[in-house]
């Protein structure tokens, strides 16, 4: 049983359980909710800020612990966090989660990657950020972990909220292992999200000149 609807996102909805558990339920059933708790379960485990994740039994269903406070993004839009403070959180939770071990002792190089880490998916609790909505979480080259948070930002920025520009310079200022092969599949993953609308899509070359541009 489910109660009260908590949030909307462009593929979940989230339920409240009780004061301590929420539950997040995909709509369209694309994402392995078991696979994506074993990868926080993981990253846990390596004393990485994410949240505390329970069996659900549903393939669609994932029930993870209830954090209080704001995203990151309501923080940025409220003035309550600036550009430069944001962009340099985001930065040092990449650089967190790629000092975690990946999961596959054959493949030495690779690591953990959230891969859609941007503001609407750090909230800001008590005890620290957390980081959310690990969906599209896999093993890779922390490169185009980089790349992807840079993409997500610059097309917010070339697009509705210019402001976004400043955070992706401040992310940017180490642009750490940000390459050219992970800027490139970064833009084509982009391209290809069936969640993105006709008007993201078109932002993405300009969103490429910019990350050149900052980086």
């Amino acid at each position: 049983m489910t109660g009260r609807l908590l949030g909307s996102g462009r593929s979940a909805d989230v339920y409240e359980i009780d004061g301590t558990w929420v539950l997040r339920r995909v709509r369209d059933g694309r994402v392995d909710a078991a696979a994506e708790g074993a990868v926080m379960t993981h990253v846990r485990l390596h004393g990485y800020p994410a949240p505390r994740v329970r069996p659900s039994g549903s393939p669609t269903d994932l029930v993870m612990e209830r954090l209080s406070g704001p995203t990151l993004l309501a923080a940025l839009l409220a003035g309550e966090t600036g550009p430069a403070e944001g962009g340099a959180l985001l930065a040092s939770l990449l650089r967190r989660l790629h000092a975690v071990p990946g999961r596959d002792p054959a493949r030495p190089g690779t690591r953990v990657l959230h891969l859609d880490l941007h503001p609407g998916n750090v909230m800001l609790t008590p005890d620290g950020p957390r980081v959310i909505d690990w969906t599209e979480a896999e093993d890779g080259p922390p490169g185009l972990d980089w790349a992807m948070s840079a993409v997500i930002l610059a097309q917010v920025a070339v697009g509705e909220l210019p402001m976004a520009r400043d955070l992706l310079a401040a992310l940017l200022a180490d642009p750490g292992e940000l390459t050219d092969e992970g800027l490139a599949e970064a833009l084509r993953r982009r391209a290809a999200n069936p969640t993105m609308s006709r008007r993201e899509v078109e932002l993405l070359p300009a969103a490429e000149r910019l990350v050149r541009t900052l980086r």
